[in-house]
């Protein structure tokens, strides 16, 4: 049997939400990094470490930056929010989650359609990208 071109380059209903939040999420993350970048480029909130010191730290590695500026690691910005300069890790982490946002919204419609195996697999993957991204394993949530 034959599949005409046309319909095979059509994009499933699943295929159509994931986009569609994917698009809202992206745009809503991008609008929150520019409003707290203004935040802090404008002062706004007190920054964790002094502008003036920023460049102090630009040529150290991670770990090095972490122990000189007494920063958190892993998560441990979430505490951290109330400075201008931690508050941008908000839309950040926002635009790192939008895919497991996604996966978990297609479920219910791959449920719905009887595609029960897609819908398994999209629920694990959502499970791997959130365990990945929490930091349980030792990854430090990076």
């Amino acid at each position: 049997m034959a599949h005409s071109p046309e319909k095979s380059l059509q994009a499933g209903p699943e295929q159509v939400l994931y986009a569609r939040i994917l698009e809202k999420v992206m745009y809503f993350g991008l609008l929150a990094l520019l409003i707290t970048y203004a935040i802090y480029v404008f002062g706004v909130m007190k920054p964790f470490i002094p502008v003036s010191d920023v460049s102090k730290f630009w040529s150290m590695n991670v770990s090095d930056y972490l122990h000189q500026a007494h920063a958190p690691h892993g998560w441990g910005w979430v505490a951290m929010i109330g400075y201008g300069d931690f508050l941008n890790f908000v839309p950040i982490a926002i635009l790192a989650g939008v895919t497991i946002i996604c996966f978990l919204a297609i479920v219910p419609l791959l449920w719905k359609q009887n595609d029960k195996v897609y819908a398994v697999l999209s629920l694990l993957e959502a499970a791997i990208l959130a365990v990945a991204a929490s930091g349980i394993l030792g990854s430090g949530g990076h």
